[in-house]
């Protein structure tokens, strides 16, 4: 579904950023992906400074990676889906930013993830990474729900699961909760032989630093601990009640993506689980279709 219209030797840089990293995607539609390259943190909601230093990063990398001089930059079409900019005052910021390159295109990561999975049709995609939420686009008209940022939602998410399995640790330790084996697991990962001491450590982290002990809680379900697999069980049931309200749209394809999208399958609604498919193209490439269609309703509007 790539846009037939742009010039060929027009160079589009697409670029994914989400709480823990920032992927960026440099393509030319004569000789396909050139190059890529990975940075931080960009979520604007957790530092418009990070998110605009790690954009930057990823895309001198993917610059690098392609072989292209540095100065290049600004020749690229920027396409950007970028996680906490469905706030318009964070949209708003980032669209102020003094960028480097020839024209930049912004939308939420949710759309270009979207735009990726289904190379440019209709569909609907669940996020589950270090944050989650779903988002459908069918006949024109977009939905979405969840996204509500750490610690306000996110539920089944990397950053979810993680502060579950501290909360559920700390009970433990204090000898209020369920005994789990998260506990020997949490305790040896912050080297802590106390409550407090992992207090200490994960006060005001952000949610990529929770998200990084999901896997201990998958490992401790696949065991049959029972703390952790009723903590993956709550987050899989409200990803397919997420993926359940995203298919009253009936949108044609249903995909899941992020980090805990494989992990989660297996817990999913038997009838949601059956409905995934993989996405097609990465959100780095969604983001590059958007520029793509972007320029070309551009031309569109001064030719008429």
């Amino acid at each position: 579904m790539m846009a037939k219209s742009v010039s060929e030797d027009q160079l589009f840089i697409g670029i994914d950023g989400g709480g823990t990293k920032c992927r960026a995607t440099i393509y030319s539609v004569k000789q396909g992906v050139l190059g890529t390259g990975l940075g931080g943190p960009a979520n604007p909601l957790h530092g418009l400074e990070r998110t605009l230093e790690s954009i930057m990063v990823s895309t001198q990398l993917a610059l690098r990676d392609a072989g292209l001089p540095l100065e290049t930059v600004h020749q690229l079409y920027a396409g950007l889906g970028l996680a906490g900019v469905n706030l318009p005052s964070l949209y708003d910021k980032i669209m102020e930013w003094e960028h480097p390159f020839k024209q930049m295109f912004l939308t939420t990561d949710l759309h270009t993830a979207c735009i990726g999975a289904h190379e440019g049709s209709d569909g609907a995609v669940i996020i589950t990474g270090t944050g989650s939420c779903g988002f459908s686009c069918v006949n024109g008209r977009t939905t979405n729900f969840g996204g509500h940022g750490f610690a306000l939602g996110d539920k089944g998410s990397g950053a979810w699961m993680g502060l579950e399995a501290i909360k559920a640790t700390l009970l433990d330790l204090d000898g209020l909760g369920e005994s789990t084996n998260l506990t020997n697991v949490i305790t040896e990962h912050f080297a802590a032989d106390n409550a407090m001491a992992i207090v200490e450590q994960m006060s005001g982290q952000p949610s990529s630093s929770f998200a990084k002990l999901a896997r201990y809680v998958f490992e401790a379900a696949n065991n049959n601990d029972k703390v952790a697999v009723s903590i993956v069980k709550e987050g899989a049931d409200y990803v397919s009640k997420l993926a359940q309200r995203l298919l009253e749209n009936n949108p044609p394809r249903l995909s899941m993506i992020g980090g805990l999208a494989e992990p989660l399958n297996k817990w999913l609604a038997e009838d949601i689980a059956k409905r995934v498919e993989s996405p097609i193209q990465p959100p780095e490439m969604g983001a590059v279709y958007f520029a793509q269609q972007s320029v070309l309703e551009q031309n569109q509007e001064v030719s008429l």
